[in-house]
């Protein structure tokens, strides 16, 4: 038996400017800028003072009053962006066979606001404070967990954390099983939630966060040469995919195909990306071996992108060495400048924005970009949306700790 073809067919999103595709998509052609001074609590004694929030966003409009209070945001971001995918590919009201439908959603820190309430409780009111939920809600693998239960998903079941990768590594090892055989349908993608006291404390002390603190809506800005870190956001990113033939026998909108997928180590440090690219660029070229196609095919990169001076200058260089001439016929852009740096959930986050570039020829552009890095020099959309014929894309994943991912895009081409 060959590899089975595998097709994306639902998209769903919660993030910092907009619930959903509509929203998501026409928010990042029209260069909206989620990023604004923080609410979530008073970050006055924080380096950074900025954070692209979710806003707007009731979980009891997708998930029952009890289990909301059982569950911590970062699921409650899964399942909505769950439902919505789900919805979105015509499977809420389809008879699929839930043996053969899985789901794949990690998270980087997981639980944090969870932690924080509880580590409060502790010590202001002892032991017995604590609720049976506690572990229930922090857990990294409840947001896949709840999916799973709530849909009677009952195919593989996973839960990945590899930081900022995580998103685009579920994805691709979602992509992995529909391609052996082993499912028809899988959820897969990130959430993250962490945009509270402590895990924000702990970004400002690596100094990897901007602290443009007296311009927050120009604070990410991605390849400018006076970018001075990301800005933390928050939200999820959750696909369907889904085996071709499965879905032509039920005649779903295809907006893609899921063609390639890399994964590599910089083993290198805890939070530098190797400045020699070595991961960046061995992870890429596994992608377009997966697929089978020469660089020169692909027209369009949605970056990493963070913002800080390491990893935009060293993907970069990354994407020169694997391109060469190539880059000038290149297109590349990151939307870490409108929505911020999800985490866990950018490379899914990221991904859908690449799978509507394909599905649309739409390219989202890089807001704030203002001056040229002679660092990197390369052909980033910067002067509003671009639109071009667009039949390959990649999209790129990189995080702490040195895990990489990439995933190819392919426009939807019926073979037969």
């Amino acid at each position: 038996m060959g590899e089975e073809r595998v097709v994306i067919t639902g998209l769903g999103v919660v993030t910092p400017i907009g619930l959903g595709i509509d929203e998501f998509w026409n928010g990042l052609l029209e260069g909206r800028n989620g990023i604004s001074k923080i609410t979530h609590f008073d970050p006055s004694e924080y380096r950074s003072h900025m954070a692209a929030e979710v806003k707007g966003f009731n979980p009891g409009d997708w998930i029952d009053e009890k289990s909301v209070e059982r569950m911590d945001r970062f699921v409650h971001f899964g399942m909505a962006s769950s439902a919505m995918a789900l919805s979105d590919a015509g499977l809420n009201t389809f008879d699929f066979d839930g043996d053969r439908a899985g789901v794949i959603i990690g998270s980087g820190i997981g639980g944090a606001i969870t932690i924080q309430d509880g580590y409060s409780k502790l010590h202001e009111r002892g032991p017995k404070s604590i609720s049976p939920f506690f572990v229930s809600k922090l857990l990294i693998n409840m947001a896949a967990c709840m999916v799973s239960i709530t849909y009677g998903l009952k195919g593989p079941l996973s839960a990945p954390s590899v930081a900022c990768s995580t998103g685009a590594n579920a994805i691709g090892d979602a992509f992995r099983i529909i391609q052996r055989g082993d499912a028809d349908i899988m959820l897969a993608g990130g959430t993250e939630a962490s945009i509270n006291p402590l895990p924000f404390a702990g970004f400002c002390a690596t100094r990897s966060m901007s602290t443009r603190n007296d311009c927050v809506e120009k604070a990410s800005r991605p390849f400018d040469k006076n970018r001075d870190g990301f800005v933390m956001g928050e939200g999820a990113g959750i696909v369907v995919l889904e085996r071709l033939e499965h879905a032509l026998s039920r005649k779903a909108r295809i907006y893609a195909e899921l063609a390639g997928y890399g994964n590599s180590a910089d083993a290198f440090h805890f939070t530098a990306p190797d400045p020699a690219g070595d991961g960046m660029n061995r992870v890429m070229r596994s992608a377009l071996n997966d697929v089978g196609i020469e660089p020169e095919e692909v027209k369009y990169i949605n970056a990493h992108g963070t913002s800080t001076v390491l990893n935009d200058k060293t993907e970069s260089a990354a994407i020169m060495e694997v391109f060469g001439d190539h880059c000038s016929d290149l297109k590349i852009s990151s939307i870490k400048s409108m929505i911020g740096h999800l985490l866990a959930a950018s490379g899914s986050t990221e991904f859908v924005s690449t799978v509507m570039s394909i599905y649309t020829g739409n390219l989202p552009p890089t807001i704030n970009y203002e001056e040229p890095d002679p660092e990197c020099p390369l052909d980033y959309v910067t002067k509003g949306v671009e639109s071009i014929d667009l039949e390959i894309a990649m999209s790129n994943s990189f995080g702490f700790g040195g895990g990489n991912v990439c995933l190819i895009v392919k426009k939807y081409e019926d073979k037969k």
